[in-house]
């Protein structure tokens, strides 16, 4: 991999660029550094918060950032749901999820009666066992479509992984038999579509801390990766893997000039 020719940087957010509520100051330096020079985007599969959310944290660690750079499940699942003409649905999601559907969709209504057509579920942070109890049940009905923001099994934190959605997906599992039809999050390449479509793979990269992800991500979507180890992986995990990353960093802050690495 040449960095020097990569025009587009997608940077995952937790576990690299902060964790938690702390920034990851070499990466968040390196931005900055680039901000000007490179195209940027921000890549995350929480969807517990929208993109204004994120946008508000980014620009508390010192980076400012509009929304159009910031990638979330939520925009092709509500892509997804528009072109299917889905506008009942019942979501499994805390308020700031839900707000951002209502902006996005004016039209949506969220019920959980007969013309109910599809079931979301992303990462709520609100849960309760009420909503568990009501998808549940509109699951048992074959026509109702269920699907999933994104995978992830835990998400991090500064106190340790809490459970994510891919756990809730298990639960529903067992309890209804069912499996997401679509999964819109990373490693989906739906995710990235829009940049796909602006810029060659080769003038792309993906910096991430999460091989099940980030790195099936870039694979899936023929551009290179770059993991760093400020989150989930670790440099043990790297002799296992059938194909390793570009380069392996501990955080972006690594690179105070661009090598050329091949």
């Amino acid at each position: 991999m040449d960095i020097l020719k990569k025009t587009c940087f997608v940077f995952d957010l937790d576990g690299t660029v902060y964790l938690g509520d702390t920034p990851i100051q070499g990466t968040i330096d390196f931005i900055k550094r680039n901000q000007e020079k490179k195209e940027i985007y921000f890549l995350t599969n929480n969807t517990s918060k929208n993109l204004a959310d994120y946008v508000k944290k980014l620009a508390g660690f010192g980076l400012d950032v509009g929304q159009g750079r910031i990638l979330s499940p939520l925009l092709p699942l509500i892509d997804y749901l528009k072109h299917q003409g889905i506008k009942y649905l019942y979501p499994v999601g805390n308020t700031s999820c839900q707000s951002f559907l209502r902006e996005r969709m004016p039209n949506v209504v969220f019920t959980a009666d007969a013309n109910c057509q599809a079931v979301v579920l992303a990462y709520d942070t609100e849960l309760t066992y009420e909503k568990l109890a009501t998808s549940c049940l509109l699951l048992q009905r074959p026509e109702v479509h269920f699907f999933s923001t994104h995978p992830d099994l835990v998400c991090p934190s500064g106190q340790g992984p809490l459970p994510d959605t891919g756990s809730f997906v298990k639960l529903y599992e067992a309890a209804t038999g069912r499996l997401p039809e679509l999964v819109f999050g990373k490693p989906n390449t739906l995710i990235l579509a829009p940049l796909l479509e602006r810029f060659r793979q080769d003038d792309m990269v993906m910096v991430g801390d999460r091989l099940s992800t980030d790195k099936v991500l870039a694979e899936n979507a023929g551009i290179d990766f770059i993991l760093v180890l400020s989150g989930e992986a670790k440099r043990e995990d790297l002799p296992a893997l059938a194909r390793q990353p570009a380069l392996v960093l501990d955080d972006m802050g690594s690179l105070t000039r661009y090598p050329t690495q091949t």
